[in-house]
């Protein structure tokens, strides 16, 4: 009976994973699709959406099981809770990523990113990608430096939300309303992403250590 619950345990992780990967994919693509105004594959980020969600069901339903049955305790205990609670933060990602290709979807055939501020969500783009990519490796490796790593890129795209807020107050470039709420908009949907990529890893950094610290702009 104890070598199933671990093995049901070491599945809980590798779904984790595979989810995380499905969420790498989704902000990539939806980076792409926002700065290269692509239809295509805005419709396919939105479409792909439901899979992560439908990931998140399965661990959830699996996590509550195991916390039924088997009544886990100490590390055990951790990994469960730790997978619900990363489970979400990885579904919230994915959401994001939805919510990025939307709003090009939404402008398309023009591009929702003004041509002001193209540079900095591109920077947003590849800090995200980053994020997600580390998240991916962290739930693999478990590797606690690289979970550090996610908040420095966190604090990149924190910053560059600061500057797309900078841009539209400072009087410099003259953008429409429409143009105003699509900042607006994306720069927070970027935020957000990384703030739930430090969140799985600080879960990951509790799962290790047992040491869990505050989360910065908690979901």
């Amino acid at each position: 009976m104890r070598d199933i619950f671990t093995a049901e345990l070491a599945a809980l992780g590798e779904d984790l994973a595979a989810m995380s990967r499905l969420v790498e994919s989704a902000i990539g693509s939806a980076g792409r699709a926002l700065l290269d105004a692509d239809l295509g594959l805005a419709e396919t980020v939105i479409a792909d959406d439901h899979t992560i969600d439908a990931v998140e069901r399965d661990l959830d339903e699996r996590c509550v099981a195991l916390l039924a049955q088997q009544q886990p305790v100490a590390r055990d205990l951790r990994v469960v809770v730790s997978a619900l609670r990363m489970s979400a933060s990885l579904e919230r990602m994915g959401d994001l990523a939805r919510h990025v290709a939307a709003v090009a979807r939404l402008r398309y055939p023009q591009h929702a990113a003004p041509g002001p501020l193209v540079d900095t969500f591109t920077q947003m783009h590849e800090g995200a990608v980053r994020v997600a990519q580390q998240v991916t490796t962290v739930l693999e490796s478990r590797d606690l430096d690289l979970a550090v790593a996610i908040e420095r890129d966190d604090d990149l795209l924190d910053r560059l939300h600061a500057q797309t807020f900078t841009a539209m107050l400072g009087g410099e470039n003259q953008l429409t309303t429409q143009e105003t709420v699509d900042v607006t908009l994306l720069g927070r949907y970027y935020e957000r992403f990384g703030d739930h990529g430090v969140s799985v890893a600080r879960r990951v950094v509790y799962l290790v250590t047992g040491d869990f610290a505050d989360e910065r702009g908690a979901p």
